[in-house]
């Protein structure tokens, strides 16, 4: 079973982190008995389960590069109006 990363496991909810570890824990089961037949779609559904968190981390990236870039603008804006008053 393939594991999501840390990032997205931090961006889960409750519910979702509990069905994804008994998600895991299945087909971790299932993998251990070489049922690779049934923990593939164990890993469909962990994969299906994490997509919300995973648009949660891009909007979390893309506030990120908004707060940056207002940053930036201010910045400039700043020292061109020091500029100006050299």
């Amino acid at each position: 079973m393939r594991h999501c990363s840390v990032q997205v496991r931090g961006l889960l909810t409750r519910d979702e982190l509990d069905r994804y570890n008994a998600l895991m824990e299945v087909g971790s089961f299932l993998e251990s008995q070489n049922r690779y037949d049934l923990a593939y779609p164990v890993q469909k559904e962990v994969d299906l389960l994490i997509q919300p968190a995973i648009e949660r981390l891009k909007d979390k990236g893309r506030e990120r590069d908004r707060a940056t870039r207002e940053y930036l603008d201010a910045k400039r804006l700043n020292e061109e109006a020091n500029q100006e008053e050299e």
